[in-house]
């Protein structure tokens, strides 16, 4: 079963649209997130949670452990 990390962003109550699409445009294509969820308060306040797989390379047997 596969191992993620979560990234939270809170966006306030006045973003626009396009300004929150762009941020997590960006997050995706950089830095490789995926949106998990994304909720939007009564308050009007967007708060989005992002994941993406953590990838561990094992370690080649021939070098010593930290």
């Amino acid at each position: 079963m596969p191992e993620y990390e979560f990234r939270t962003i809170v966006f306030p109550r006045g973003a626009a649209r396009s300004a929150i699409r762009q941020e997590l445009a960006d997050h995706a294509e950089y830095g490789r997130w995926e949106l998990h969820r994304t909720v939007v308060y009564m308050s009007g306040k967007q708060r989005a949670w992002l994941r993406r797989k953590i990838i561990r390379v094992p370690r080649p047997p021939g070098l010593p452990s930290l």
